[in-house]
């Protein structure tokens, strides 16, 4: 129980740390552009699905965790952020593209296609207006009246020589998580790419807290970032993740595995429901073994987001389930329609 705890609270800690540094980027380049790129990824629906879809189809959660930072910032549509989900595989696809390197880039394909579909269809149908008024605190806030410049020299002196308690305290946070991935506190076990694009992040939010005037500190990151996301981020990535920890720790899901494969099927979409990497690779190792079909993996591949959605479960419950019920829709007509014809 110990180590499930453990492990549990890095998982979190460095969840929550790329989600704060990300945020952070975000919030940094839409003041910096007066909202200029949110017009743009605004301006039109399709161009956020492409990009959805491009975010979903990255290897591992952080792009999906990027889409959730978009979503909750009312930068996506209801529709892109189940554009996203649908494409991910979580860190699951790099186990498909290391076991089956070929049929893996056909899944990424077909979840790509059913992504950007499934988000059309339910940006048309579902009122977007409805789901995201939870975040309707959470709208970037632009002050046209005091700039963030990049850099400037008087400034830079006194945030390097006297800086606030709140700078220094932002600081020490992204130093510690670039100093635990770097010695493999935590992620030691995950890709160079991954590791490497973390630090990158956590390297400019840092140059961002040294750089930005007060004001940006106080306002958008201490007050609009740290105090309004990262605690319920922290506290329900945490407490999901144990629970579902200690329920795979002490049930084995294999044993409910049987010959019928409708049944089977069905049982993959409801795993997939899970918000833990892990499960997922069950069936994968079931497809590899020639025991399911690819209709199965496909749809459970739809289905689960690894930890994608942890962070949208703690900003809104409502979107969480929403987008999690027309996951398990589109994986159930993908997966039955595929294993109808065979595949």
């Amino acid at each position: 129980m110990q180590e499930i705890i453990s492990k549990v609270i890095k998982e979190s800690f460095i969840i929550t740390g790329f989600i704060f540094v990300m945020m952070m980027v975000i919030e940094y380049i839409n003041v910096q552009t007066s909202g200029l790129w949110k017009n743009y990824i605004t301006g039109n629906k399709w161009k956020q699905y492409v990009i959805a879809a491009i975010l979903g189809a990255i290897p591992g959660c952080l792009g999906a965790y990027t889409a959730v930072a978009l979503f909750s910032h009312r930068l996506f549509t209801l529709g892109a952020i189940v554009t996203t989900m649908i494409a991910t595989s979580g860190d699951e696809a790099f186990v498909m593209f290391a076991m089956i390197p070929s049929k893996a880039m056909i899944i990424t394909i077909t979840l790509i296609i059913a992504g950007v579909l499934a988000g059309y269809l339910t940006d048309k149908f579902v009122k977007n207006k409805s789901i995201q008024k939870d975040f309707g605190e959470n709208d970037f806030p632009l002050h046209e009246h005091e700039k963030c410049e990049c850099y400037n020299p008087n400034i830079l002196k006194t945030n390097i020589f006297n800086p606030s308690t709140k700078r220094i305290i932002i600081s020490f946070l992204i130093l510690l998580l670039i100093t635990i991935i770097g010695t493999g506190v935590v992620m030691n076990d995950a890709p160079l790419w991954i590791k490497l694009t973390v630090i990158a992040t956590a390297l400019f939010s840092l140059f961002v807290v040294t750089t930005v005037p007060e004001h940006f500190i106080k306002e958008h990151i201490w007050a609009h970032i740290i105090k309004v996301h990262l605690p319920n981020i922290f506290l329900w990535t945490f407490g999901t993740m144990l629970i579902v920890n200690i329920l795979l720790f002490y049930v084995n899901i294999d044993t409910y595995i049987n010959d019928n494969m409708i049944l089977v099927l069905l049982f993959a979409v409801l795993i997939g429901i899970i918000p833990q990497s892990g499960p997922h690779l069950v069936f994968l190792t079931l497809f590899t073994q020639g025991t399911i079909p690819m209709s199965i993996l496909i749809a459970s591949s739809i289905s689960q987001d690894g930890h994608g959605m942890l962070p949208l479960l703690a900003e809104s419950k409502k979107s969480f389930f929403i987008v999690k019920l027309i996951n398990i829709v589109v994986a159930l007509i993908a997966g039955y329609g595929l294993l109808a014809l065979g595949y």
